[in-house]
């Protein structure tokens, strides 16, 4: 085994002061407690995807047999899944099942997501394929769903949908072209902006055709994330704040919004932000969750 010495020092009123020696031995890779990796093969989307999966504390525990847990599905999972597992590590917010769906086997992680998580085809985007989240969507309603809901005690009256960025979008996109699939949604830094807020349009549309919209909706963007800033394209803090204002003064039945603009964060940095302060608001405020 392996053995390195490192010699720490401490520096005090300018001066520095030689510490013990700390001796460190290599013990293999970092795993999170209580998760597995299945690969699944999408018959819908011909492609294989990895789903994490990790279960909340005292899940096996005998007096937890019988409980049905809510389930928190996210996609980007190469990234979303490690910031949840560490959001929710802790007692007050270890309460959910973690889903978390990989890129596609054998893809460019941005290749993948950009065609998943985009719902119409845009042809000024030439680098990418864009498009496929209907039918991605019908992979996570009619495969991925049913292998969690099956191998696992799920409560299907608790779904909940997080994203970021282009996974934001699609969340949003799902709200108001599925919205019985998820009873709640924490959707930080959507990319509202695509294909000529092409999003808005289909909120209207929506308004047209029914006026419940039956979920927890908890959106939240950077302050950073502006053109002025300089750190972004679009201006996604005017895109936030006309959606939300739209979405209330729909005054649809059975929705409960929460937003935020967060300060001091940029594209990069509000998704553990905003998940943990959702999901907080979802299971304190919204189901009341011991």
């Amino acid at each position: 085994m392996r053995r390195f010495t490192f010699l720490l020092t401490i520096l005090l009123s300018f001066d520095f002061a030689v510490a013990e020696e700390l001796v460190v031995e290599t013990s293999g890779e970092f795993n999170i407690k209580g998760s597995e990796i299945f690969t699944v093969y999408s018959k819908i989307l011909g492609r294989k995807y990895d789903l994490y999966i990790k279960t909340p504390a005292g899940y096996n525990d005998k007096a937890a047999e019988k409980l049905k847990y809510p389930v928190l599905y996210l996609n980007d999972g190469p990234y979303a899944f490690k910031v949840a597992a560490g959001v929710t590590h802790l007692k007050s917010m270890n309460k959910a099942i973690l889903v978390g769906i990989s890129f596609a086997h054998g893809e460019n992680g941005q290749f993948s997501r950009v065609r998943d998580l985009t719902p119409v085809l845009d042809e000024s985007w030439k680098r990418y394929r864009t498009g496929g989240a209907p039918e991605y969507l019908r992979f996570i309603e009619e495969e991925v769903i049913p292998f969690v809901e099956v191998n696992y005690r799920a409560n299907p009256a608790k779904r909940i949908l997080a994203g970021q960025s282009l996974g934001g979008s699609f969340g949003v996109w799902v709200l108001l072209s599925k919205p019985e699939l998820f009873s709640s949604y924490v959707l930080t830094s959507p990319s509202l902006w695509y294909k000529n807020e092409m999003i808005f349009d289909i909120e209207e549309e929506y308004s047209k055709k029914y006026k419940s919209l039956n979920a927890n909706v908890y959106l939240a963007t950077g302050a950073l994330e502006t053109k002025e800033d300089g750190r972004m394209s679009n201006d996604m803090v005017d895109g936030h704040k006309r959606f939300v204002e739209i979405l209330r003064s729909r005054k649809y039945t059975g929705i409960s919004i929460n937003d935020e603009i967060v300060s001091g964060a940029d594209h990069y940095s509000t998704f553990p932000i905003g998940l943990a302060k959702g999901l907080r608001w979802i299971y304190q405020d919204q189901w009341n969750l011991p």
